[in-house]
């Protein structure tokens, strides 16, 4: 009621100047409100800067006592404090969001019907090689220009997602994009990394078909060998020729036999958690590979042996002989006549167990070395199958190492030969007794 208590100001002032009047002088009558008009409008005025100089700053409090600006001050501060109040929980509540979206594990692009890039998460910077600030506003079509991405995008309409193949500091990797529509005219992308699914998948087509080549062959020989003999007279054959028939197909059913035995064996250690950790008497292992080693070689190579005795470890017995085995097997399997194999057992300064193979063999390219514990994976089919062998005991031998906590070294050179080594952490070492 600003006016109302102006209009009973004035009215008091008026009547006190005309009773003034009255008593004294006109002169003095007119005087007294005049002065109380001229005192008001001072007052007013220094109110009038005060709420100025407070304005502007309006988020700290209004200045009190000014006067009939008081019934003005008063409710709009209570707005701005409301308004302030409102625009920070949204200013927390866009905070978290964008934090929510930094932290998904799948990249996140906003897009304007334009396709250019408003905003994107720190996956998608890592997916798609963006950058922001920097590719704010940029069009996304001319930073991924995969042919089948454009044509997805440009295609409206997009019920499913697409894989595509992008290359980012060398490395190329498998992104399954999928674009979506929001708000007004607004696109969203989301892209996710699927190269190791890709891989994955990859590697069961590759093992189902590796499987099925391996048992193939063994399976027609001992197919053709029985059409034989089913299909043939008892007489019509000599006993020596039926001899060696059987003894093809007995070989041929020991490498199936062996084949599945060992894909029993990988799929245990991949699937199982393992027994608790025993000390495993080292010497003795080795001591029983060496046997198998040098009957398998049958004089035809030198062997070196140097063993620690006291050198044990903790872990699987079964699988530390099937590791150590294979390793040994290989070097005699893939070391020519007169070739020199050397085998160490021994420990580091640093309290480490290293078990090596060395031998003097044909050697591996570099280029094989990568997947030669691939299942299946062989640098020469023809000779592989010809010294025997499954194609799975580097295979086996990398998930023993893995359930010891040990690395499987490989070195090797084309005609200089091969080292194999199984590296073991102090933590996984024991010290025999006595």
């Amino acid at each position: 009621m600003f006016w109302l208590r102006t209009l009973l100001w004035c009215a008091l002032w008026a009547t006190l100047g005309l009773l003034a009047g009255s008593v004294f002088t006109p002169a003095i009558g007119w005087s007294i409100p005049c002065l109380a008009f001229f005192a008001m409008l001072i007052g007013r005025g220094r109110s009038l800067a005060r709420v100025a100089r407070w304005a502007q700053d309006p988020s700290t409090a209004p200045p009190a006592d000014v006067g009939a600006w008081d019934d003005v001050l008063a409710p709009l501060y209570r707005y701005l404090r409301m308004q302030s109040r409102v625009l920070h929980e949204s200013h927390d509540a866009l905070e978290n969001m964008v934090a929510g979206a930094q932290a998904l594990p799948d990249g996140v692009v906003t897009l304007n019907d334009e396709f250019q890039i408003d905003w994107c998460n720190r996956t998608a910077m890592r997916h798609l090689g963006l950058r922001l600030p920097y590719d704010r506003g940029s069009k996304l079509l001319n930073l991924v220009r995969v042919p089948d991405f454009v044509a997805y995008a440009q295609s409206g309409e997009w019920p499913e997602p697409i894989l595509v193949r992008l290359s980012n500091s060398g490395q190329e990797r498998v992104m399954m994009l999928q674009l979506a529509r929001y708000g007004q005219n607004q696109h969203l992308l989301i892209s996710r990394d699927v190269t190791q699914i890709e891989k994955l998948e990859t590697t069961r087509r590759d093992f189902v078909a590796n499987v099925s080549h391996e048992l193939r062959t063994p399976l027609t020989v001992l197919t053709g060998f029985l059409e034989t003999l089913r299909d043939m007279p008892q007489d019509a054959m000599p006993a020596q020729q039926r001899e060696q028939y059987v003894s093809m197909m007995y070989e041929q059913a020991q490498r199936m036999q062996a084949i599945v035995e060992d894909l029993l064996t990988l799929s245990t250690l991949e699937s199982s958690h393992g027994a608790g950790p025993a000390i495993v008497n080292m010497s003795e292992l080795l001591q029983r590979a060496r046997q198998q080693a040098e009957a398998l070689s049958n004089g035809r190579h030198t062997f070196e042996w140097h063993v620690d005795e006291g050198l044990d470890l903790l872990g699987s017995a079964g699988e530390l002989t099937s590791a150590v085995s294979n390793l040994l097997t290989n070097a005699v399997r893939y070391t020519p006549d007169g070739g020199k194999i050397a085998v160490y057992w021994e420990a580091d300064e640093e309290g480490s167990a290293h078990y090596r193979v060395k031998d003097t063999g044909i050697g591996i390219a570099a280029r094989h070395i990568p997947r030669l514990t691939e299942r299946f994976y062989r640098v020469d089919r023809g000779r592989s199958r010809a010294v025997g062998g499954t194609g799975l005991g580097l295979a086996i031998t990398k998930h023993v190492a893995m359930r010891h906590d040990a690395g499987l070294g490989i070195e090797s050179e084309p005609g200089k030969g091969s080292t194999f080594s199984l590296n073991f952490p102090p933590e996984r070492v024991s010290r025999a007794q006595g």
